[in-house]
């Protein structure tokens, strides 16, 4: 797994939105630093939650020069929906195929959901040089990251 100091490992995935545009990490990378919220599935009560929140503080984020990206193993419709239905205005990366997940060593079963190969909740804060700045890996699904930590940690890289 990725930790604080390593090089962003670099993927490619397809953007939850209408026109599914492809995305990939390195085209994201140097503009200000890039926000990797990764999360277990759309749609779920602690991940509606999490994005919620995000979205409260996307002006804050943008004021530090921020891009955020929610990612999960959801397909780009159901994104697109769940983006619709909560008023979300950050993209979200659909990595149906495991790259992304793979990648940052997050994948979880949620055997009694019958959930497999999804994402764990992560947030990954990268620098325009692709260091990875911030890393936070749930120990359970189900919590969330310190919103005000993460603030923090987007305003100093």
């Amino acid at each position: 797994m990725p930790q604080t100091g390593d090089t962003a490992p670099a993927f490619s995935a397809t953007r939850g939105t209408s026109n599914h545009e492809s995305f990939a990490l390195d085209n994201a990378v140097g503009d200000g630093p890039v926000v990797l919220a990764f999360f277990p599935g759309a749609f779920t009560p602690p991940c509606t939650n999490e994005m919620i929140t995000l979205q409260d503080r996307l002006e804050r984020f943008e004021d530090a020069g921020a891009t955020v990206y929610g990612v999960s193993a959801d397909s780009p419709f159901s994104q697109g929906s769940f983006r619709e239905e909560h008023g979300i205005e950050f993209d979200l990366v659909s990595d149906m195929g495991g790259a992304a997940i793979d990648a940052y060593d997050l994948e979880i079963d949620i055997e009694e959901l019958g959930l497999h190969g999804i994402a764990n909740r992560a947030v990954f804060v990268i620098d325009d040089e692709g260091t990875i700045t911030y890393s936070w890996v749930a120990d359970d699904p189900t919590n969330e990251p310190d919103y005000d930590e993460l603030l923090d940690a987007v305003e100093d890289a």
